[in-house]
């Protein structure tokens, strides 16, 4: 699909480089031939005003007509030193507000085009000079490849656009469709499970060891829970945030190998220390209450993966913070770790799917928390900072 995309991409910039070239080419070639051709004009408006000039006694029907005719190129008449004495085709309104308009695009005539003389005497030298710009035509021949460009870029941008959301259509009913699948298939197997679980309750094992057995089906059948809510929209209720999260770290830390404390930091500014060999401190279950409409089972595997991602970058010793902080228009959530940081060059990688820096694993979990987040929950997930051999803050912000 990245390929795909990137050959689509080449093909484009090759269409648009060819015609923007081919334009630009083209337009030069058709600004020269106006330039000559005006220049041609101007020349022939001097002859008859020339003619005008020097044989005042003939028939001047022709030179006459010669000269009415030119009303689109601008020209300015000067003497002999450069004092204007007449000019044609130039705006009378501006001219009669601006009292300088005339000297600048005399200057400005100056630098566009070489003048026409007509020497009227050579001892003393008197002569005329005529001035000219140029017409409003060539001005759009000059500019058009310039519009083109941009028409080019914008069409280029839109088609590059569609293709993107086409693909990102694609890919979100792939993965949609592969999480409703593996939820299936989850669904067979748990259920035989309940039963073989039932089953061992009646019998003469340990109930403890029942007790861990049914934990794990029902750990099972949450994690079908989820896949199954993949691709569909999610029911959101209100759920209280701290004991959500309270929950899933808890969840974590009794899986945590190694040496790693977990520190909750609520609303309210308290903070518990969740041990990785003791259970939460008699503070976290008086820490105050906030709530917000989440899908639980799916805000659950976010916080899962984030804290899984966590302990992967410590690597067993370190300390995993929460953070919680309720603002006036927003709730944040901040996941940090001691651990390793992430490299610079993959900052804007890692909720791409399949990204992943570990050995085992599809690099999924990261992407499927983001969507949650933003599609499921109008918020968004980002990473706040991160520093190599420091660690790495998540933050989770949900509109209220």
């Amino acid at each position: 699909m990245i390929r795909s995309l990137l050959n689509w991409r080449s093909f484009l910039a090759l269409v648009a480089i060819v015609i923007v070239t081919a334009t630009i080419f083209y337009s030069r070639y058709l600004a020269r031939k106006i330039a000559m051709d005006e220049r041609q004009k101007v020349d022939t408006w001097v002859a008859a005003s020339k003619a005008i000039l020097k044989n005042p006694g003939m028939d001047l029907t022709l030179p006459n007509l010669i000269r009415n005719d030119q009303q689109s190129i601008p020209i300015i008449e000067t003497n002999e030193h450069d004092s204007i004495t007449e000019y044609l085709n130039l705006d009378s309104g501006e001219i009669a507000r601006d009292s300088n308009y005339l000297y600048r695009q005399l200057k400005k005539f100056k630098a566009e085009n070489y003048p026409v003389e007509v020497r009227l005497s050579e001892k003393p030298y008197i002569a005329n000079r005529y001035y000219y710009g140029h017409t409003t035509l060539l001005d759009e021949v000059r500019y058009y490849p310039l519009i083109q460009l941009f028409i080019v870029t914008l069409f280029i941008f839109f088609t590059l656009y569609s293709i993107t959301i086409r693909n990102k259509a694609t890919q979100n009913q792939l993965w949609a469709g592969m999480a409703k699948e593996t939820a299936h298939q989850l669904g067979t197997p748990v259920s035989s499970l309940e039963g073989w679980v039932e089953m061992l309750k009646e019998s003469d094992l340990d109930p403890r060891t029942v007790q861990e057995i049914q934990k794990d089906v029902d750990r099972l059948k949450l994690v079908s829970d989820r896949f199954g809510k993949i691709g569909s929209k999610p029911v959101l209720e209100e759920r209280d945030l701290v004991v959500q999260i309270r929950n899933m770290m808890e969840y974590i830390r009794k899986r945590a190998a190694g040496k790693v404390q977990f520190i909750l930091q609520g609303p309210d500014a308290t903070s518990a220390i969740i041990a990785a060999n003791a259970p939460a401190t008699p503070d976290a279950r008086g820490q105050e209450h906030l709530f917000a409409r989440i899908s639980g089972p799916l805000f659950d595997w976010v916080i899962e993966n984030l804290l899984k991602n966590a302990l992967d970058a410590m690597e067993g010793k370190g300390t995993i913070t929460v953070a919680i902080q309720n603002l006036e228009k927003e709730i944040l959530i901040d996941v940090s770790d001691t651990g390793k940081g992430i490299a610079a060059r993959n900052l804007q990688k890692v909720f791409k799917p399949g990204f992943t820096t570990k050995k085992r694993g599809w690099g999924l979990g990261l992407s499927l928390s983001k969507r949650i987040i933003e599609q499921y929950h109008k918020g968004q997930l980002f990473v706040r900072h991160s520093d190599l051999g420091k660690g790495t803050t998540f933050r989770i912000a949900l509109r209220k």
